[in-house]
C-alpha cells in the first residue's frame, strides 16, 4: 500500500520532510514523491495541491485522493481527473490560523484602525464615539470549517453574528440566512460582512454592485474566500461613492496583484498576499493517517467533497 504526494513537497515543506513526518505517523504507509511513483498497481492513496491530471498516470488501484488546494474548481471537472472519493484535509474543528486571522481583520475594522492609522499620518489627534460589539452586526458568507470557529469566537465578544448558506440548517448560536432568496435580508442586516465561500458557478462575482447595494452605507467587507468573489471594479465604485467603507482582501485575482492594479494603492483597501494560514507537514499527515486509517478500517473520508457542487 502506498501513497503519492504530487506538489505537496514544493510547496509545503521539502521532501524530506514529507518523508520524516511519514516515517513517524505513518511508518505502515509507504510514501512516493511525484514524479517517482514506482509501480503504479500499489498506490492507493493520492495527495496533491494544483495537480495536473494530464500528466499523472492512470492508478489502477487508487481509492481515494485528497486536495489541499484551497479550491477544487480548477481541476474538478478535469476530464482525467480520476473518479474516486475526494477529500479535504482540514482539521475537524477548524484552523486556528484562519480564525485569528478572520478575528483580526474584523476587530481592526470594527475598532476603526484604518482611520486612527491615517489620521497618525496626518498628525490629528482623533478621537470619536466607540461603537460597541453590540452595535456592530457581523455576516459570514459561507459557514463551513474555516468559517464556524471565528463567527462562534466573534459571538463571545458580543457581536451579532449571523450567516448566509446554500441550504437550511440548523445551528443554535447563530442566526442562518439560506438560499438566494435570502441573500438580500442577509446583507441588509450586515455591517462587515466576512465571505468564506468555496469559489462556483454561483458564488464567482457575489460580492458585486448589487450585493454591495444591499448592505447599510458605510459597511465593510473582508474576503478571505476565492479571489473571484469580488468584482473589483465594483468594490472600488462603492468605496469611493461611501457605500463601503472599508475592503481587506486577501484572496485576489489575479495572484500575484499585478503592481498596476489600482486596489494596491486604494486608501480603504487592505491588500493581502493570501497568507490567512499555512499547515505544516505534520498537520497534514496527521489529517491524511485519519482519513486513511479510517477507510482501511472500513469507513470512508472524513470530510469528503461533492464534486457536483463544488465542495
Amino acid at each position: 500500500m502506498a501513497l503519492l504526494i504530487v506538489n505537496l513537497d514544493r510547496m509545503i515543506g521539502n521532501a524530506q520532510m514529507w518523508r520524516d513526518e511519514f516515517a513517524k505517523q505513518l511508518p505502515e504507509l509507504e510514501l512516493r514523491i511525484w514524479p517517482d511513483a514506482g509501480r503504479l498497481e500499489d498506490i492507493e492513496y493520492l495527495a496533491f495541491i494544483r495537480p495536473d491530471f494530464d500528466a499523472l498516470p492512470r492508478l489502477p488501484n487508487l481509492k481515494a485522493m485528497f486536495s489541499r488546494s484551497a479550491g477544487v474548481e480548477a481541476f474538478v471537472d478535469h476530464p482525467k481527473r480520476p473518479q474516486v472519493p475526494l477529500g479535504k484535509l482540514e482539521p475537524p474543528g477548524g484552523d486556528p490560523m484562519m480564525t485569528e486571522y478572520t478575528v483580526m481583520h474584523v476587530l481592526r475594522f470594527h475598532r476603526e484602525m484604518p482611520k486612527y492609522e491615517e489620521a497618525q499620518k496626518n498628525r490629528e489627534w482623533l478621537r470619536t464615539r466607540i461603537v460597541r460589539p453590540e452595535e456592530r452586526r457581523i455576516g459570514f458568507l459561507g459557514l463551513g470549517l474555516m468559517a464556524k470557529a471565528p463567527a462562534l469566537v466573534l459571538k463571545s465578544l458580543g457581536f451579532p453574528v449571523s450567516a448566509w448558506v446554500r441550504s437550511p440548517r440548523a445551528e443554535p448560536d447563530i442566526r442562518i440566512f439560506h438560499g438566494a432568496d435570502q441573500l438580500e435580508p442577509f446583507l441588509n442586516q450586515t455591517d462587515i460582512a466576512v465571505c468564506l465561500l468555496p469559489l462556483t458557478r454561483d458564488t464567482e462575482g457575489i460580492l458585486c454592485a448589487r450585493s454591495f447595494a444591499m448592505m447599510p452605507k458605510g459597511a465593510m467587507v473582508i474576503n478571505i474566500g476565492r479571489g473571484k468573489h469580488v468584482v473589483d471594479a465594483d468594490l472600488i465604485a462603492a468605496l469611493d461613492s461611501g457605500q463601503l467603507s472599508y475592503a481587506a482582501l486577501d484572496a485576489l485575482h489575479p495572484e500575484p496583484l499585478p503592481p498596476d492594479n489600482p486596489l494596491w494603492a486604494h486608501p480603504k483597501v487592505t491588500v493581502m498576499p493570501h497568507v490567512a494560514r499555512r499547515p505544516t507537514v505534520a498537520q497534514l499527515v496527521t489529517e491524511l493517517g485519519k482519513n486513511i486509517r479510517n477507510i482501511e478500517g472500513g469507513g470512508g473520508l472524513l470530510q469528503q467533497i461533492d464534486t457536483a457542487i463544488g465542495y
